[in-house]
């Protein structure tokens, strides 16, 4: 049976109304169940016998089901089923507010060598409701309301691109789960027809590039979607993003000792970005057995972030949470599935 939080509310009115229900009805039923968290069409009130009997034959309102999870003072991480696969999503408790890390996808193909999700691969998209209930499952399970949320779980969001924009109109419906815009961060490794598509949308959300690297050589090393867009043009792309939306792009940069930490690399990234509307967040790589890279030192990190803020960088360290609870995207899941198979 399919899942009612596979539709968007627009979808979920020309449903309705060709089946001879009304245009308001569809706000009704949306408010039950993102407002009121109904677990079954029966209890939403304001709605008649003939649409909960509709409703119960057509669709579910099943959440997602915990297999594991791990949790230290300010971060809980889950490993949640969705039929014979498992995926993962983060809760971090900061003290101004409440986020979750979801994923996108079961595995990911964009194999980033520094990544623990891209070894295992991609099995398949999540879909509309997989993406959504990530965040109505931890909700109820810890009896929260969430504020942010990051998409920088398992898997390439805009690779998963049209279920991903169905997920955030519900995520931000004012009739629906109604997080705001701007509490939505979205990161892709650059996918720059993807990143026209989204900038065209003109929507609030914020977008992170997971960048990495300052130049195409080590860039491709390190990721293999480089070789398909190179530097300048996931540049351009940004560049058209900021234009259409007048929105500050974050740079993500993994620091990885003796590889992309270097006094050369701080200012190459410097030329890159200067005068641009972009915020360089850096982060400590948590390390993992599958891979040969090492985190750098305190020392290495502070002195790129000074190198970059004294010539005029917006940049920031990211907070470490969930390093001793396999933190890391794929960590988890990589492990269930080992344990499993040995």
């Amino acid at each position: 049976m399919n899942s009612i939080f596979n539709l968007t509310l627009e979808e979920l009115i020309s449903v309705l109304e060709s089946n001879g229900f009304k245009k308001y009805n569809a706000t009704q039923v949306f408010e039950g169940i993102y407002k009121k968290r109904v677990s079954d069409f029966d209890d939403i009130s304001n709605i008649s016998k003939e649409l909960k009997s509709f409703l119960s034959s057509n669709y579910s309102l099943d959440y997602l089901s915990v297999i594991d999870a791990l949790k230290n003072e300010n971060t809980n991480k889950y490993l949640l089923n969705i039929g014979t696969e498992s995926i993962e999503c983060v809760l971090m408790k900061h003290d101004y507010a409440t986020s979750l890390c979801i994923s996108t996808q079961v595995g990911c193909n964009m194999s980033c060598a520094f990544c623990e999700s891209g070894r295992l691969k991609k099995v398949r998209d999540l879909s509309v409701s997989e993406i959504v209930l990530q965040v109505l499952t931890i909700e109820k399970l810890e009896n929260i309301r969430i504020q942010n949320i990051v998409i920088m779980g398992i898997g390439e969001p805009f690779d998963n691109y049209d279920n991903l924009v169905k997920a955030l109109d519900i995520l931000t419906c004012p009739k629906g789960i109604e997080i705001g815009s701007r509490h939505i961060t979205v990161s892709t490794c650059g996918i720059v027809p993807k990143i026209y598509e989204f900038a065209d949308l003109k929507t609030q959300v914020n977008l992170a590039i997971s960048l990495h690297a300052p130049n195409d050589m080590l860039r491709s090393k390190l990721m293999p979607i480089n070789k398909a867009y190179k530097i300048s043009e996931v540049m351009e792309a940004l560049d058209y993003y900021i234009e259409k939306t007048n929105r500050r792009v974050t740079i993500e940069y993994i620091m990885l000792d003796g590889v992309n930490d270097t006094k050369e690399c701080a200012y190459e990234l410097i030329s890159l970005l200067k005068g641009k509307l972009m915020y360089v967040n850096l982060i400590p790589y948590n390390s993992t057995s599958h891979s040969e890279f090492k985190r750098c030192s305190k020392e290495k990190i502070n002195n790129f972030y000074q190198i970059l803020s004294s010539n005029g960088i917006g940049v920031g360290v990211r907070r470490e949470m969930g390093k001793n609870i396999k933190g890391a995207c794929g960590q988890l899941r990589a492990s269930h599935k080992e344990n499993h198979e040995n």
